[in-house]
This record gives structure tokens, sequence and C-alpha cells, in this order.
């Protein structure tokens, strides 16, 4: 049998359409029902539906009468506020492009994103950091916004540019992916398909509003059912998250890895309201699964996907992953793990997991790059599929590591030292200690250097001998991109030969 499985048919796409409109429109919410609360450490900030759809098109009011031509850009340099999907709606409502970027970014860092979409205008709170050069710039206005006169937002060809967002760039240089109004659509089969999300869910996310996982998960598909998005206001560490949890009724939890295992270090309170929690962003260490299933009597769901597709493949509260795999493909999709030679493998076989290019979901194009060809969108992640199609993820395909002629995934070699006392995080790479030889090396986080020996008898207990670390080496932090993923690659300049 053969890696491909197909639930289509895809969501159906209308002749036109506008992401803001299918948000806003399709939710069946009363209009005092709270669509966003902003959770302080002390008190609550709170927009309701109705409040949220004036704001929304108010503000697309106001930048249509700045004279700017539909497909225009707009860089946002907005923190994790009220403001930052305010500007983002309304900028599509409005026919325009709206960019969002991460309030942490230097001005050499926004200076070069801004130089590759080319923003017409910039909308921007105090004390975020600006591009160079002259370019038109406001501040957001909620009060002038919600005195506008809505603008009904604009409709246009499914295919039109919507938005621009940039990946988390694991190589070191993000780059900046251009997604149509269609892309919204794709996001149906997640609801059930993973989030098991309803109109009476509160969905708190605990990540920033400029990452696809926390804009989709968080705000956008809360609200197109109709439910209330909670978000931790900037700033709240994840010892608080419990708290807050608690304080907000929050049914549904969604977060990265790391944030599970930070938050973990603080005692949970009892949350009776929580249903299940959500993961994505990068694999799920099992002890970390188990700790949260036995802190919160809660189960969580995984995802897979990218900046490029969203997520495509996941387990949910109607079908649970299996242990050990991401989950399974979700309905309306078409995906295939594909070998060298573009061919679907056999399963049990590894190859690289890939989309159908018919998918709504899947982006416009890289900016500066054609849009993607063929049958199939290669994604870079390894994967085995399973006979009843459950899949396990295996890695990115450039951090597969060759040990002596066998192809080793760094997940599995990372897995193996998950729960070791002391140990925080590791990472598993390549090394070169002499010219022509490479070795597999565990670079690890921990308050103190934990013994060689100790480590090696966790992998001799765990893994084949081709798949043991070869060297161990304690590092203050695993390098990792503004998203918490780890940086692989970095790891191999900060190796340090062992003293002879």
């Amino acid at each position: 049998m053969l890696s491909v499985i197909d639930t289509r048919p895809h969501p159906p796409v209308p002749p036109a359409m506008n992401l803001t409109a299918h948000v806003l429109g399709r939710a069946r919410a009363p209009d005092e029902k709270p669509a966003l609360v902003i959770l302080h450490s002390d008190r609550d900030e709170t927009l309701t539906y109705a409040r949220l759809q004036a704001l929304v098109l108010g503000c697309a009011r106001h930048l249509f009468t700045l004279g700017l031509a539909p497909g225009d850009r707009i860089l946002m340099r907005l923190g994790n506020g009220p403001a930052f999907p305010i500007v983002f709606l309304g900028a599509i409502a409005a026919g325009l492009v709206p960019v969002p970027t991460s309030a942490a970014l230097t001005v050499a860092e926004i200076t070069r994103l801004a130089g590759l979409v080319g923003p017409r205008l910039i909308v921007a709170e105090p004390g975020i950091a600006l591009p160079q050069g002259e370019i038109a710039t406001i501040a957001p206005d909620l009060a002038l916004w919600e005195a506008m006169p809505p603008l009904p937002p604009v409709a246009a060809d499914p295919e039109t540019e919507a938005y621009v967002i940039f990946t988390s760039g694991t190589s070191g240089r993000p780059a900046a992916v251009s997604h149509a109004h269609r892309a919204i659509l794709a996001r149906q089969p997640m609801h059930q398909g993973w989030e098991g999300l309803t109109p009476e869910d509160r969905l708190l996310h605990a990540g920033a509003m400029n990452w696809t996982y926390t804009l989709g998960t968080g705000l956008l598909d809360p609200w197109t059912v109709g439910a209330t998005a909670l978000i931790p206001a900037p700033g709240t560490p994840p010892a608080a998250l419990p708290t807050l949890l608690a304080r907000g009724a929050a049914t549904i939890f969604a977060a990265a890895p790391g944030v599970f295992r930070q938050m973990l270090r603080a005692p949970i309170p009892a949350l009776p309201r929580m249903r299940h929690a959500l993961s994505a962003g990068e694999g799920l260490p099992p002890a970390t699964r188990a700790a949260w299933e036995d802190a919160t009597g809660t189960r969580v769901h995984e995802a897979l996907g990218m900046t490029e597709i969203s997520t495509y493949l996941s387990g949910s509260p109607a079908r649970p992953a299996l242990p050990g795999s991401v989950g399974y493909v979700q309905p309306g999709r078409h995906v295939a793990l594909l070998g060298e030679d573009g061919q679907p493998v056999t399963r049990g076989a590894q190859g690289e997991l890939a989309v159908a290019t018919t998918d709504p979901g899947l982006m416009r194009g890289y900016l500066g790059a054609p849009a993607p060809q063929g049958p199939w969108f290669r994604t870079g992640d390894m994967a085995i599929m399973a006979a009843d199609g459950a899949v396990t993820h295996l890695g990115r395909k450039d951090d597969l590591l060759n040990a002596g002629g066998f192809r080793v995934s760094p997940v599995e070699v990372e897995a193996a030292f998950e729960g070791l006392p002391g140990l925080l995080a590791c990472a598993a790479t390549e090394v070169e200690p002499a010219p022509g030889t490479k070795i597999i090396a565990l670079f690890y986080e921990a308050p103190c250097e934990i013994g060689d020996a100790l480590l090696r008898r966790r992998a001799e207990s765990a893994l084949a001998r081709w798949k043991q670390p070869r060297h161990y080496q304690h590092i203050p932090a695993l390098p990792r991109t503004a998203t918490g993923k780890v940086i692989r690659r970095a790891l191999g300049p900060l190796y340090a030969r062992p003293a002879t």
C-alpha cells in the first residue's frame, strides 16, 4: 500500500470572496458575546463581537481614506493587543495586504524584511522598532476607528493576495510567504479535524499574534465559529498562564511545546472547564505530554504544518493520535510521502511529506519566487505512514543525520533523553570532530553539566548503537527562532572538541 491519503473534496472556493467577510460573517455569535479577551495580571480587556466588527470595518474605512491602492501592503509593527487583529482584518477588508511582524525585531531586522515586501504604510505602536527609510507611518487609533462609518469588505478573486507573513526562519533567513483570500477556507478542516472547536469554547493561545499558529488557531478560527479568543497580555510569563487559564474559564489551551514545558514547572490549579489542549510548532516530547495530562487530566492533540500551508496532519478529540505519531490527514486534504523520484513510497518507508497544490490553504508562493508547480508541494518534512494512515514525523529533511550510512531522525534521538533528571531540553545534530569524520552529538540545556556516563546509559537503554550520540555537550541555551523552534544547523559551530 502506498503512502497516499486523499480525503477530498477540498472546501469549495467561491468565485469571489473576502477573508475578513468570511471570518466575521460566518460567526453566529450574539453581538454582546465576548470575541476577544486580553488577560492581564489584574484585569481583563474585552471586545464583544459587535465592537470587534465596528472596529475592523471602521479601520478598513480609515485605511481606505488614506489613498492607498488595492493590493498595497501595510507593515504591522504591533504588540499582542486588540489593535493587532483589528488592523490585520481591517486591511484585508479594504482590499489591502497586511504584513504581520514580530514586535521583538530590531531596526536592522525589520529594515531587511520591509525591503522584501515594499510596504506603502506602517501601522506602529510606540516603542517598537521601525525600518529605516521614508515610509508613511500611523499609530493605531481605536477611538477613531470605532467612530468611522463601516466599510463593507471588498470582494476579490479568491486567488488575490490577502496577507504576507514570514516563516520562522529555521535557516536563519525568514522568507516572505504570500497567502490568498482562499487560505481561510482551508482552515475549516482544522475546526474538528484538530481543534474540536465549538461556539461555546473559550480558547486561550499563548503565542505571539504575528505567528500563523496564534493568528489562525488563536483568533481567526474562534471568530469564524463564534467562540471566544483569550490572549495573555504582552509580557505574561509562562508561569502565570495556569492562573490565567483558570481565571479565564478556558476550555481549550493552545501553545508550542516549550510553553507547556515551562508551565509545568509551576503548580497547575484545578481547570474544571478545560476540555483539551493543542500543540504545534515543533514536536511535543512524550514526557511533556504525559506531565501535562497527569497535571490537568486533559489530552493534548498535536498538529503538523508550516507557514506555507498551516496544519494538515493532526490528532483530534474525535480521533486521537496513536502514541508516537502526529496524527492523521485532515478531512479535505490530499497528502503523500514521496521518495527521491517524486513518487509515493510504500507505507512503513521514510518519505518526504507533500501536499497537493490544489489545496486552497497552500500559499500563492514566496515573494520573488515562482508559485508552486506540479501536483505536489514538497514540505521538507520527513515522515513514515503506518498501515492505518497514522503519520510519524521524523524531522526536517535537512536535519536528518547520517550515522554509518543509516539515516537517523534527530527527533528519535532527542526523545530518548526526555524525562532525564536535570535535562531541560536537547537537540541532536551531526558534528565533524576530524576532517571527513561525522558523528551524532547531543547538545542539552540543564542547570549544570550532566555526567557523560549517565547520558550514555540512557542512550544505550533506548537507542540502537548507530543512533546513539558519540558526543554530549552542555550549553546555556539551545539556539531557537522567535517562535521557539530549535535551529539544529546552528549547533555545529558550537561544537567543542573534548580535551585530550
